[in-house]
């Protein structure tokens, strides 16, 4: 069996044992591969973060936190963000919803931020594709840099070594399987209360916009816009714009349009040779107009033969 190498191009490689399964009972290696995180767009936790590639299917922060640990020992880790975790993220719904009972919720008018709609998951815990990719926070940049040592050091003490996949996490996450799919014909059939509260949540949001559209027309019904038009409104007191106003508005936008051609003049060299053309062509015209008065003048004086 040929020898796992220790680095890939700027990448180290991670051996990770994988223990048999009931679906495949076979004892087995996983590679990932680990750098330094350097993205396009620096962000302050860059030096103390690597970036990985190829993460089991089935990752979960405990997973990584256990791995970790076993490389450089506890309290080093602090998070994970995999590639595809925004999209199949749980909702906040899944909140217990002990948290949500018996507390006072702000209302949305009050509220900074925007109230997460979303209804409750369907699902006790999100998978990767293959080759998916991560990005791991540690405590500081030395317990990132001891990561990548240690990653070293598994290479020289042999295939005994390797973290083992999932080892001591058998209650910290969901299981896989049949029971996955159990617990997920349960989970589309939410708590009443916690669906309650996705919608209470959904419609808090919706009258917060709609208030923020509301008072906005408000405001524009009185504002006649750069053209001088008024924006037209349906209901409240208030009325329109005065036409005065209107009026006194369109006037000084002319006024600022005639400015503008003024100083622009012919901006272009198109416009000079066309204008000199037209220049030209009214000098020649009255060239001729000329020519043929001063001939007109000259035959008239020709027949006149004043009385001897």
């Amino acid at each position: 069996m040929s020898k796992i190498p220790s680095t890939i191009a700027d990448y180290a490689v991670l051996p990770i044992a994988i223990p048999p399964t009931p679906a495949y009972q076979v004892k087995t290696t996983h590679h990932v591969y680990v750098r330094p995180h350097a993205p396009k767009l620096p962000t302050v936790d860059d030096s103390r973060s690597l970036f990985l590639v190829n993460v089991p299917v089935d990752s979960t922060s405990p997973h990584f936190r256990a791995v970790f640990a076993s490389l450089v020992g506890a309290g080093r880790f602090e998070s994970i963000t995999f590639e595809n975790e925004r999209k199949n993220a749980p909702s906040s719904a899944v909140l217990a919803i002990e948290a949500t009972r018996g507390k006072k919720r702000k209302r949305a008018s009050e509220a900074d931020v925007e109230l997460d709609t979303g209804l409750p998951p369907t699902w006790d815990r999100a998978l990767h594709k293959s080759g998916s990719t991560a990005v791991a926070v540690f405590a500081d940049e030395k317990s990132a840099e001891a990561v990548l040592k240690a990653i070293k050091k598994l290479h020289k003490s042999g295939k005994g070594a390797f973290p083992v996949w999932g080892e001591g996490l058998t209650e910290k996450v969901p299981k896989l399987g049949s029971h996955r799919y159990l617990t997920h014909h349960k989970m589309q059939y939410p708590d009443p209360d916690l669906l309650r509260a996705s919608v209470d949540a959904y419609m808090m949001e919706f009258n917060r916009k709609e208030e923020e559209a509301s008072q906005k027309a408000k405001r524009m019904r009185n504002v006649p816009d750069e053209d001088g038009f008024v924006t037209v409104t349906r209901g409240g007191r208030s009325g329109p714009a005065r036409r005065d106003d209107a009026e006194t508005k369109r006037l000084e936008l002319e006024e600022k349009e005639e400015k503008k051609r003024k100083e622009m003049g012919d901006f272009y060299r198109f416009q000079l040779r066309e204008r000199r053309k037209e220049e030209q062509g009214e000098l020649v015209k009255r060239f001729e107009e000329d020519r043929k008065r001063v001939d007109a003048m000259k035959e008239k004086r020709g027949k006149f033969r004043p009385e001897k």
